[in-house]
């Protein structure tokens, strides 16, 4: 069973990484789902958003749940009846959740493709050095997109614009943290924002302060 990552963050927040390799039935069987966790699962087009939707499952596991612990809002935001925060992600064959006791939470895994540097406007105004390397900038523009990714999860609220409600302070790739701050309908907040690559893949995390 591929659990490709865990990270213990601070003693009341982890991490849980999987790459998804198995086929859906192995995925499937030792799992249990709740009736409405069965009708999304059905209702998947995709092979592989359904196998990902298992592989949660099987992450949920590692950190000592079940799927009828989780459900999501009306905005589609998810949480546990336990009261803790969780997030989730999933990009490819790559999934994962982040669990946390006290502070409100978010993580984000994207694949670094050429094509981020096409949308960067959308979504970011800072200059970026001409003489950087084509790779670096995606790295770099990765990050930003999901650093301001992972604080809309945990804000969730209908209206926020990543360009201009979500703020990254500026960073070094070599740092694997930044910080950031979203400011929306007269009400501000503040993260501590972490990252690291794999595989072609960034994940960033944030933790609200």
């Amino acid at each position: 069973m591929p659990l490709y990552k865990t990270l213990a963050v601070t003693p009341d927040i982890s991490i849980y990484l999987w790459k998804v390799e198995e086929q859906e039935s192995t995925l499937q069987s030792p799992i249990v789902l709740t009736e409405n966790s069965r009708t999304r699962l059905e209702g998947m087009k995709s092979e592989l958003h359904r196998r990902g939707f298992l592989s949660i499952r099987h992450l949920l596991a590692e950190a000592g749940y079940k799927d009828h612990d989780l459900y999501y809002d009306a905005l589609g935001k998810p949480h546990l009846q336990d009261g803790n925060y969780i997030s989730i992600t999933h990009s490819h064959n790559f999934t994962g959740i982040i669990v946390s006791k006290h502070i409100k939470v978010g993580i984000d895994i994207e694949k670094q493709r050429d094509k981020i540097a096409r949308i960067a406007h959308k979504f970011t105004d800072l200059e970026y050095d001409s003489s950087s390397q084509e790779l670096d900038l995606v790295r770099k523009l990765t990050v930003l997109w999901g650093a301001k990714e992972s604080v809309y999860k945990i804000l969730s609220i209908p209206g926020i614009s990543f360009y201009q409600h979500i703020d990254i302070k500026e960073f070094d790739l070599t740092t694997g943290n930044t910080s950031g701050k979203a400011e929306f309908q007269g009400e501000q907040s503040n993260y501590n924002i972490f990252f690291l690559e794999f595989e072609g893949f960034t994940c960033v995390y944030a933790l609200r302060i």
